[in-house]
């Protein structure tokens, strides 16, 4: 019964009937306790189930390391890598030690928290232990957060390690690595390291692809990139919309609208759901350009696609209407703006009262002052 009443979330009737049947002095299992935790946790009830961990600790309940993991794994997912290293280092004082899932939870949580060298100490710590061993998730987590900081000297350094360790990368321990050297503009190292999956067996996904793609483009070489699509349909691997977002994007920092509108209509015949943030590099391209009729028509395809436009979209649309003298249009666009709940921030307002202003519409200018003071 406490379990049903957890799957449905009514986690209030759930440690209600857990409290009568303890008061019974009936002998609740830990594996009961856990299981109710681990509900909590997943549909994100994280504080109840700090509540709950806290209230069976005065009725004799000896939690074990499955406990701490939930409790922990919570934690991390929230950010809240603080408060989890302190159920980390209550785990021996209850006669727990830490598995390797305990490990890799918390390493990976102090990474995405951009805080590496704990994580990297906690590896360390591992590696001293006879009972337990760094795995590829645990070596993954730090590279990647080494990456992040795009500390690609020390990510190298211990990708080398984990190897001379004898622990072989994933996929993923590539695609990090790739990602990382990229965004730091260092494309042979990225392409090297894609040329040697394949002898460990990893083969490139979507995320590989993709991240190769924004590297080439961050450094300027967008035809480079265009054989990296040809590559993903020889391996049968479709792009996603980061693929085409990144693409497109970079094709618009050229002025290359022609070729960033072909890859719009080839994402528009693919199953993926279209986000505002593909369309307004475009939109913003012929705006730019003047071509007005041309931007209408690429947001009028967006809204076609059921993809609702954002602040960006009616900024770029708003500010191109004012720059070609259209000072109506950039009116009912930002009411249309309005209307749909989209509100509009200080650059938006300021430069279409300038533009009113400028036009000899203070009336206008004035109505727009008022009406988003």
């Amino acid at each position: 019964m406490i379990s049903l009443f957890g799957r449905a979330g009514e986690f209030g009737m759930a440690r209600k009937l857990l409290a009568e049947v303890q008061s019974d002095d009936v002998m609740v299992t830990i594996f009961v306790v856990n299981n109710l935790l681990n509900m909590m946790v997943k549909q994100n009830n994280l504080e109840e189930a700090v509540s709950l961990y806290k209230e069976n600790l005065g009725l004799n309940f000896n939690p074990d390391t499955w406990t701490f993991n939930i409790l922990i794994r919570g934690l991390c997912r929230v950010g809240k890598v603080d408060q989890a290293f302190e159920f980390f280092n209550d785990m021996r004082s209850f006669g727990c030690f830490p598995d390797i899932v305990t490990y890799n939870t918390i390493i990976n949580g102090l990474c995405r928290e951009y805080e590496v060298d704990r994580g990297h100490s906690l590896l360390n710590e591992i590696r001293l232990r006879d009972d337990c061993a760094p795995n590829v998730v645990t070596y993954t987590s730090v590279i990647s957060g080494y990456c992040k900081l795009r500390k690609m000297e020390e990510a190298s350094a211990l990708f080398d390690e984990m190897m001379s360790s004898g622990t072989l990368p994933s996929v993923v321990t590539f695609n990090v690595l790739i990602d990382g050297f990229g965004k730091v503009g260092d494309m042979l190292s990225a392409k090297s390291l894609y040329e040697k999956m394949a002898s460990f067996g990893c083969i490139p996904d979507v995320v590989t692809f993709t991240s190769l793609i924004n590297g080439y483009c961050q450094i300027g070489d967008v035809n480079r990139s265009f054989q990296l699509w040809d590559a993903m349909k020889v391996k049968n691997v479709s792009p996603n919309v980061y693929t085409f977002a990144i693409t497109i994007n970079a094709l618009c920092k050229e002025n290359r609208l022609c070729e960033a509108c072909r890859f719009l209509r080839e994402l528009q015949c693919r199953n993926i759901v279209p986000k505002p943030f593909i369309f307004n590099p475009v939109i913003d391209g012929f705006c730019k350009a003047g071509n007005l009729d041309e931007a209408n028509q690429i947001v009028a395809e967006m809204e076609k696609k059921k993809c609702d436009p954002d602040k960006v979209t009616f900024t770029i649309l708003i500010i191109g209407h004012c720059m070609k003298g259209r000072m109506l249009k950039a009116i009912s666009i930002f009411d249309k703006m309005l209307s749909v709940g989209c509100p509009p921030d200080d650059v938006t307002v300021r430069s279409l009262i300038s533009c009113l202003l400028k036009a000899g519409m203070p009336k206008e200018a004035y109505r727009i002052s008022t009406i988003t003071s």
